[in-house]
Order: structure tokens, then sequence, then C-alpha cells
């Protein structure tokens, strides 16, 4: 059983994000949804939250699965027997990052192989923080997120 981890902070999930994990998923037997749980960041959503919108985003895949952590990914990974871990890269700015984080992610644990996803195009200039910002100031974010996500954001942002 090959499987892979996602990690990331998925406040909230996009379609660049679930583009990766469709892709990642045909690759790998199963394919985990580890969402930070770092009581140091400022996140919208709560951790089980944004488990729930990937559970609900990602239902259509059927080898997902979705927890979350407050430790390092290095010992998730090693805890749940996943040979890798899948990134996206949407610019080469994102590359820096990426490397440092392989690097030491390797440095931890160096049975996990660190693999980084080129996004599609169309997604490139996604993140999340953009997404909230646009959904709070009630612009459309309809091509970048689900129905269930861009529901929820307009809950937390317009129904207060």
């Amino acid at each position: 059983m090959r499987t892979v981890i996602y990690p990331g902070t998925f406040d909230p999930i996009h379609c660049g994000h679930i583009d990766i994990a469709e892709r990642a998923s045909k690759l790998f037997d199963k394919l985990i949804f580890v969402v930070a749980d770092n009581a140091d960041k400022n996140t919208l959503f709560t951790s089980v939250e944004r488990i729930d919108l990937i559970l609900n985003t990602t239902k259509h895949i059927n080898n997902i699965e979705a927890y979350s952590t407050d430790g390092l990914v290095a010992d998730f990974a090693r805890e749940h027997e996943a040979v890798a871990l899948i990134r996206g890269l949407r610019h080469v700015s994102d590359f820096e990052f990426e490397f440092q984080m392989a690097t030491m992610n390797y440095h931890l644990n160096s049975e996990v192989s660190t693999l980084l996803m080129v996004t599609k195009e169309n997604y490139i200039h996604l993140n999340s923080s953009m997404v909230k910002d646009i959904a709070k100031h009630k612009g459309d974010i309809s091509s970048f997120v689900p129905l269930n996500v861009l529901e929820k954001l307009n809950e937390k942002f317009h129904h207060n």
C-alpha cells in the first residue's frame, strides 16, 4: 500500500488543491490530506471544519482520507507509513520554500520523498488567502472553490 501525504493549511481548500489531489491520488493507493493545526496561525476555519470541507470536496475520489496534526509532518508520515509527500508548485517563487521544506523533511524522515507537482495553469494565481480576501469583499470566487466552500465562506463573512 503506497500512501502519499498532502500537507497544508487548507484554509480553505480550493480548486488548485483539488487538482493536485486528483492527479496525485491516481499515482498512489491512498492520499491523506494532513491539515496543519497550528495555534500560531490565525485560520478562518477550525481544523475540524477544514477536514469536513476537504472530505466533502473530494468525495468523488475513492482513496482520500483527511486528518489534522499539530506535530511534524515527517512524524505523521512515519506513523502512517507514507512513502511520499506531495506539494503543489504555482510559481518559481514557491520552489525555494518547498525545496527547504523537502530537505528538512528528508532530514527528519529519510523514508519519505517529497514530490513537487506543477499546478495546472488556470490555478497558478490561486491561494487560500486571496480566496478569503475576495470572498470577504463579496467578490466572485465561484470558479476558484467548490460550492460547499463558497457557502461556508459566505457564512463566515456575511452571516455574522
